[in-house]
């Protein structure tokens, strides 16, 4: 693959890093024609070299029927080990598959970002991980974890691949879970329903709460797992959410320039003040657990059973795969949420809305709803979901300045608001 081709690929992420060179270093044979290539990325900047994941047959993309996907399914549910030329390829079941992997058709779904997805006789789901990032994903960690807790408003875990490089060091490379048929995710079920009857969306603000309640009960059910731990933060934890926060005000205002620029700057004193005296004091009555980290409206699928999954626990992609997997405030979920409904109102304003639709009165209905299904914000939780709301708006700016500037103005606004909230 030439780094022309690779650049053109909407799961290879670092698309702003000048490409020195592309190298295969790894490959695995599978069943038939298909294989498990290893690709290394170097870049022109000096940086560090990724590591991507390309299923291929006869040196292309696999066709659906072609039997790459299922090949690549039966690894891990077999458990299975297959060498490759400098690596190899791990199998762990997690769970039993009622029939056999062959007999299920494949369906690659079209809509991809960092991973690819496939759909195996409407029954199971195939996610590769396209970024090899040594060390334990916190999608498959948790997901294999919420699954043996028992919770059901998430996939089960059937089975996970895992590649190790010649020095040893794993990066999951593919998780296989039960496939929940839905009618798309809670983003759009929010939308069609501010477009028709905004008391229906301020219900699925509600049991968008209750589920977020029940999803972060279970994280926190079994403290004496080191990996998912309940307990007090400690001081070096909340100094780290201080110094989060102050990077992504200072990444926002970096990102953005002119009036927009004037307008964060002006205020970024009054934010940082807030996010000191907030964080600071935060140390020993805050909550810490395994969290999702980047949850939102479009990480919830709306079942055609009705209710919601929860999907995707890899967090934010711009932080380090450390910072991913550590404990942090459920609030931070909360947070992430509140600012999803507000995304969800604006969008709605300005385009497909119910007659006599009224921004700011639904979202203040909304978040009371969510809230009060959610049931666990206390008074002494306020100032801190209102300061990871606003370090959550700061990295809004930063996305929409660098993706979609025309929507800058919504979380700009969000920060303005934020700030000087009491």
């Amino acid at each position: 693959m030439t780094p022309d081709e690779l650049r053109a690929q909407r799961w290879f992420r670092a698309k702003g890093r000048p490409i020195a060179s592309v190298a295969e270093v790894d490959r695995a044979a599978l069943d038939g024609r298909a294989a498990l290539a290893v690709l290394e990325v170097a870049y022109a900047d000096g940086g560090a070299p990724d590591r991507y994941l390309r299923p291929v047959v006869d040196e292309r993309d696999p066709a659906d029927g072609e039997g790459a996907w299922q090949a690549i399914a039966k690894l891990a549910v077999e458990g299975a080990t297959v060498r490759a030329t400098r690596g190899r390829f791990e199998g762990r079941p997690f769970d039993a598959v009622d029939e056999p992997i062959d007999a299920l058709a494949e369906r690659r779904l079209g809509v991809e970002q960092s991973n690819t997805s496939v759909v195996l006789g409407e029954r199971l789901i195939l996610k590769l991980y396209r970024l090899l990032e040594p060390g334990d994903n916190p999608d498959v960690e948790v997901s294999a974890f919420l699954t043996a807790a028992g919770f059901t408003d998430t996939p089960r875990v059937a089975g996970a691949l895992t590649h190790v490089d010649e020095a040893g060091r794993s990066a999951a490379a593919a998780m296989l879970q039960a496939f929940v048929a839905s009618r798309g995710d809670a983003w759009a079920a929010m939308l069609e329903a501010l477009a028709r009857d905004p008391e229906v969306a301020t219900g699925i603000a509600a049991a968008v709460g209750d589920l977020t309640r029940r999803l972060h009960v279970t994280l926190a059910s079994r403290p004496d797992d080191p990996a998912f731990p309940a307990r007090p933060a400690q001081p070096h934890e909340t100094a780290a959410w201080r110094a989060s926060a102050e990077r992504q005000l200072a990444q926002a205002v970096t990102a953005v320039s002119g009036e927009a620029h004037d307008r964060l700057v002006a205020i970024a004193p009054r934010i940082t003040a807030r996010f000191a005296d907030t964080f600071g004091a935060a140390s020993g009555d805050a909550l810490v657990t395994r969290i999702h980290g980047d949850y939102h409206l479009g990480q919830l699928l709306a079942r055609t059973e009705g209710g919601f999954s929860v999907i995707d626990f890899e967090g934010e992609p711009a932080r380090p795969l450390d910072e991913r997997r550590a404990p942090s405030s459920p609030l931070r979920d909360v947070a992430g949420m509140l600012r999803s409904l507000d995304y969800a109102a604006r969008t709605a304003e300005a385009g497909a809305h119910a007659p006599g639709f009224d921004a700011e009165r639904w979202l203040a209905e909304a978040r009371t709803a969510f809230l009060e299904s959610y049931g666990a914000v206390g008074p002494s939780d306020a100032a801190l979901l209102a300061a990871f709301e606003l370090e959550k708006a700061c990295y809004e700016v930063r996305y929409e300045a660098n993706n979609r500037p025309a929507w800058l103005w919504l979380p700009l606004a969000a920060v303005e608001r934020l700030a000087v909230a009491t």
